[in-house]
């Protein structure tokens, strides 16, 4: 599975076979075959363990007791430190693996675009309660809470979708002090770090 992940992260799921996923886990295609059906039952499943994996972190950084600009700002920054990890290992800007893999195949793949979906749906909730608690506390206007959200959403993962294009990190360098000043974070609250 987590040969799957790498190899569609940093290609795409319609060039990786299931042959390059065999020899990068080091096991033979029989041995995939006993396992899974097909390329997509291994995608759904390695899909599903990597969010899985991350499930706690992100469980922790939305606590209700973390102030609500903090949790948008951990999290975006958990996000842009896993992808410069990842590029000082590879040398590419790989992008948020559920948006990319998910606007790959959305028309393809009925199950896989309907995980995809409820795993980035699930942020999208996440960064909705953060914006309204955040607007309940005065750290951010309390007026369009919804257009904040959507503006919050489509900037974060336009962001890093043109930091994966441009293969350029200097895009999302600043991205969680970026993301708060457009849903219009109090100066002194947005620098909370």
């Amino acid at each position: 599975m987590q040969a799957a992940q790498e190899l569609i992260w940093e290609s795409s799921y319609g060039a990786v076979t299931i042959e390059a996923i065999c020899e990068r886990a080091q096991v033979r295609k029989g041995s995939f075959y006993y396992f899974f059906d097909s390329k997509s039952d291994l995608v759904c499943a390695a899909v599903r363990s990597w969010w899985d994996e991350r499930t706690p972190v992100v469980r922790a950084i939305y606590r209700p007791e973390v102030p609500p600009l903090e949790r948008i700002r951990k999290y975006i920054d958990l996000a842009v430190d896993h992808l410069t990890m990842e590029y000082n290992r590879k040398g590419q800007v790989l992008g948020c693996p559920f948006f990319t893999l998910g606007s790959e195949i959305c028309t393809q793949d009925e199950r896989l675009r309907s995980m995809v979906q409820d795993i980035l749906s699930g942020i999208l909730e996440n960064f909705e309660n953060a914006v309204r608690d955040a607007q309940a506390c005065g750290d951010i206007d309390s007026a369009g809470t919804e257009l904040k959200v959507r503006q919050l959403w489509a900037f974060y993962e336009g962001s890093l979708t043109r930091a994966r294009i441009d293969n350029n990190l200097e895009l999302i360098r600043n991205l969680s002090s970026d993301a708060l000043e457009l849903i219009g974070a109090r100066p002194r609250l947005a620098e909370v770090a």
